[in-house]
């Protein structure tokens, strides 16, 4: 037992949200059969354009969902511009569309116009809510519960996790292969599961180095990326760290110019396509002198890292996202309370942003 979590501290609710997601994935899957339905709407009304909208972590899970539907049913996905229509007012043709509104919440306003907007301009409209009863979930066609029950710590944890394993299901439904991705999210449930004893340990040593560091830039490619934003975001709003996501590629494009030894990276690998890139990325830091950490399913095979955190690997790889964000909330949390932080409330921040 953590000391947060024995005496009722800073980040102790935070904490028990990171360890209630296995529990929260699985509850996501009682509705395996909502998304399945809504699924076959889309590829009945044969629509082949994505759109998601959403903020903060929520936006960190359509940059998922790019990857879910282009890998899975091969349909073109995009995380769209809200300030385009919402905000500039500009008539945009949504025939053909399929329109995903994510907000933990379903309350965040330009989120709730934008979809609103949508159902009128003709896309077929899907809010993935943990409130059913939400003003978005009214103003959309058809509405996939994220089940994660109340998230009472600011910075989302299983909320955002349950939001990709939603996204995989309805890009798995889309694609025929509905059964296969289900299963392999109630194996990677447990393999998280088995994995968080070890790495809050891990992860709680990793913070005391990291205590001072004030910058950071945390990197990852294809389906990882998302990982990159949203560990960065809970670095962001937790610690107070001024952590920047970024390519493997984008890293050798400028930024690395600003690395040096106080200046360390995050580097997120997977077995995968996009593992060199990584592979590169982290050449390019080291040869900079910055302090390197590796997470992810191919941590071990980062050459160099001053700190590896390794996960276990998911079946289909598709999933790796769902584990490989778990030690960086567990970093963001730990390294919190090192720094006399509360994860759980962080300064200037409530549960629900209202964008106006």
């Amino acid at each position: 037992m953590s000391q947060a979590e024995g005496n009722g501290g800073a980040g102790a609710r935070f904490l028990a949200e990171v360890r209630e997601q296995p529990a929260a994935l699985r509850r996501l899957l009682e509705h395996d059969a909502e998304i399945a339905r809504i699924a076959s709407a889309i590829g009945e009304r044969d629509l082949r354009l994505i759109r998601m909208v959403g903020h903060g972590s929520s936006d960190n899970a359509a940059s998922y969902g790019i990857y879910a539907f282009g890998l899975l049913p091969r349909r073109t996905a995009m995380r769209d511009s809200i300030t385009l229509s919402v905000h500039y007012g500009t008539p945009v043709d949504m025939s053909g569309s399929a329109v995903i509104g994510l907000s933990q919440s379903g309350r965040t306003p330009d989120v709730v116009e934008y979809v609103k907007g949508a159902r009128a301009a003709g896309a077929f409209t899907v809010a993935i809510t943990n409130d059913p009863s939400s003003e978005l979930a009214g103003e959309a066609e058809t509405t996939i519960p994220l089940a994660a029950e109340p998230e009472q710590a600011v910075a989302a944890t299983k909320t955002y996790l349950n939001t990709l394993a939603a996204l995989a299901l309805l890009a798995g439904h889309l694609a025929g292969r509905g059964a296969e991705l289900a299963d392999g999210i109630r194996r990677t449930s447990e393999l998280i599961e088995g994995a968080i004893p070890g790495l809050e340990r891990s992860t709680a040593k990793l913070a005391l180095p990291f205590s001072y560091t004030g910058r950071m830039f945390v990197i990852g490619r294809g389906v990882e990326f998302s990982t990159a934003r949203e560990i960065a975001l809970k670095l962001l709003e937790t610690c107070r760290v001024a952590a920047e996501p970024l390519t493997a590629t984008d890293l050798a494009h400028g930024p690395v110019a600003a690395l040096d030894p106080l200046f360390p990276v995050w580097a997120i690998a997977s077995n995968d396509g996009t593992l060199d890139t990584v592979q590169e990325a982290a050449t390019r830091t080291r040869e900079m002198g910055a302090t390197l950490v590796a997470s992810g399913t191919a941590a071990e095979r980062i050459k160099g890292a001053a700190y590896t955190v390794p996960v276990p690997s998911p079946d289909p790889a598709l999933l790796s996202p769902l584990v490989s964000v778990v030690p960086g909330q567990l970093f963001a949390g730990a390294l919190a309370r090192a720094r006399g932080l509360d994860p759980d409330a962080p300064h200037g921040l409530a549960k629900v942003t209202l964008v106006n």
